[in-house]
């Protein structure tokens, strides 16, 4: 059992860090991206940048990137980054060469096929294999209407929302049961930003002006709430800690952690890039992820130290992660001594005690770190195998952890 009690900073967002990117290169001139610190998936998306035409500076925790859409290589590779894949697969219909987009581990099982259906739709020759990776792309992107199933990602939009405005005419993109709502209003702030203007009639019906232009800009990344969720959540089932770098008016979707935090009876302050949290009351509670599935992790180990039984929905969104989220987080609880239900959508959480013992990541980043904050309050260690798939998103997760744990 260990006490937290400290303050740390918090990485920046990767989803902010792929979409300054991926705007960074569609603009003709240098733009300036500050607060940048490195993980796997955010130096996959500066590779495919420099592949398609950009080049680069980093100057300590600022990238320069001078833009321009000019493909020096047939072969990308996203590694096992599925908004990668989904942002630049459109972002490469823009040029007339082929090329291949492809990546590693889990990303081969996560589905293609809208990706393939939409750019066919409009003018891309497009061939995947049997609707996953390798997925080809060869030029021809053009505007026109176009519909799309928003239920198991986002991101397929957000890739066509950064490649349209390009092109010589106008779009319209009709969505069906869009989930995931705030990394759309992350996108298209962050369009606004290097301008490019989107709008929307309620989430369903897209439309987007062809021949904008990207604006060379300087941009600061927002510290992430996906990684900080975790950190949070340490504060409030083992102590009290500080989490400065994040934005309290964010677009991002897991800052919905604070709601959770607060409905089990823990205590928080926050101020303009400051977040307080303390140990108080906790008990079990109702929540709704469907648009913020990545939360499911944390609320996780959250509800393992809660008495009662938590509620959680949106189980639905979990099955394309880096694992199928939702069996694994069953699978590996359970071997701590948590038990764990899921009925079609919903996920149920006994809580009140962790047992401890070990678990394996299944190569997931948001499964070990949830292994990590189970184990704060466990009576025996939890131990995690295959711990190091935190360089996905987080690399210093576990040293920031260690700098706020008292034994």
């Amino acid at each position: 059992m260990k006490k937290i009690n400290g303050k740390i900073n918090a990485p920046a967002s990767k989803s902010m860090v792929q979409r300054a990117f991926a705007a960074s290169l569609l603009c003709k001139g240098k733009s300036s991206l500050h607060n940048y610190s490195p993980c796997d998936d955010s130096e996959v998306a500066l590779k495919i940048i420099k592949q398609l035409g950009a080049d680069y500076t980093i100057i300590n925790n600022k990238i320069e990137i001078v833009g321009g859409l000019n493909p020096r290589e047939n072969i990308l590779n996203s590694g096992e980054s599925g908004l990668s894949i989904r942002m630049f697969t459109p972002i490469a219909s823009l040029s007339k060469s082929k090329i291949i987009l492809t990546g590693t581990g889990s990303l081969i099982n996560r589905p293609v096929a809208m990706l393939n259906e939409s750019l066919t739709k409009l003018g891309v020759k497009c061939e995947s294999n049997n609707g996953f990776l390798p997925i080809s792309v060869q030029g021809g992107l053009k505007g026109g209407e176009v519909e799309i199933d928003g239920s198991i990602t986002s991101q397929v939009l957000t890739g066509l929302l950064f490649a349209l405005p390009l092109v010589g005419e106008n779009s319209v993109i009709r969505v069906n049961d869009l989930k995931s709502k705030p990394y759309i209003d992350m996108t298209i702030e962050l369009l606004q930003n290097f301008g490019i203007t989107i709008e929307h009639k309620d989430y369903k019906i897209f439309y987007i002006k062809g021949n904008q232009k990207y604006q060379p800009t300087n941009y600061f990344i927002e510290g992430d709430w996906s990684g900080a969720a975790f950190l949070l959540v340490a504060g409030a089932i083992g102590g009290h800690v500080e989490v400065t770098n994040l934005n309290i008016i964010s677009k991002q979707a897991d800052m919905n952690i604070l709601e959770a935090i607060i409905r089990i009876g823990a205590a928080a302050s926050f101020s303009t890039q400051s977040i307080k949290v303390w140990k108080n009351n906790l008990r079990a509670f109702d929540f709704d992820s469907t648009h913020c599935p990545d939360l499911f992790p944390p609320l996780v180990a959250l509800s393992a130290h809660c008495k009662g039984v938590t509620k959680i929905k949106g189980v639905k969104r979990l099955k394309y992660k880096e694992s199928n989220r939702a069996l694994v987080l069953k699978k590996e609880f359970e071997k701590i001594g948590v038990r764990i239900e899921i009925s079609d959508d919903i996920m149920k959480i006994y809580g009140g005690k962790v047992k401890g013992g070990k678990i394996n990541s299944n190569n997931d980043h948001r499964i070990a770190m949830a292994g990590a904050i189970a184990g704060i309050l466990s009576e025996n260690k939890v131990i995690i195998e295959n711990s190091e798939c935190v360089n996905k998103s987080y690399p210093s997760f576990f040293a920031d952890l260690q700098k706020i744990t008292q034994v």
